[in-house]
């Protein structure tokens, strides 16, 4: 048995069902801010250009995540390359850099020179 997706109460087709100012009442404060200030011209093309097409390019990494682009594929840019991602229902009221991460975690190898002198010391003879 699939559990069904809900937002605060809501699933899916009644969140697509809403207006911006409807849901602009359910999700948190800063993405409420934002819905109410207006969007960007380049997010109102870009919100226009995902419900074309199903696979967009874009390096709007502060635009939300809103109900009508779930199950779209959009690339977003991380600084160096574009991240494929999915958008799923329980990504809504997020924001696309969320999801495409612009550092890469470190990665150590072998000690360092002059490593091995403390590390002798420690030794139990």
């Amino acid at each position: 048995m699939v559990k069904e997706f809900l937002y605060k109460g809501k699933n899916l087709e009644e969140l697509k069902n809403m207006s911006l100012k409807e849901l602009s009442e359910i999700v948190p404060s800063k993405q409420r801010r934002k819905i109410k200030r207006g969007f960007s011209d380049e997010e109102k093309k870009l919100v226009e250009k995902i419900k074309m097409k199903d696979r967009v390019k874009t390096h709007l990494r502060t635009m939300l995540i809103l109900p009508e682009m779930v199950g779209r594929t959009i690339l977003i840019h991380n600084g160096k390359e574009f991240k494929q991602i999915i958008i799923q229902p329980e990504m809504i009221g997020h924001y696309f850099g969320e999801f495409s991460l612009t550092r890469k975690r470190s990665e150590h190898s072998a000690p360092g020179v002059g490593a091995t002198r403390s590390s002798s010391a420690l030794s139990v003879r």
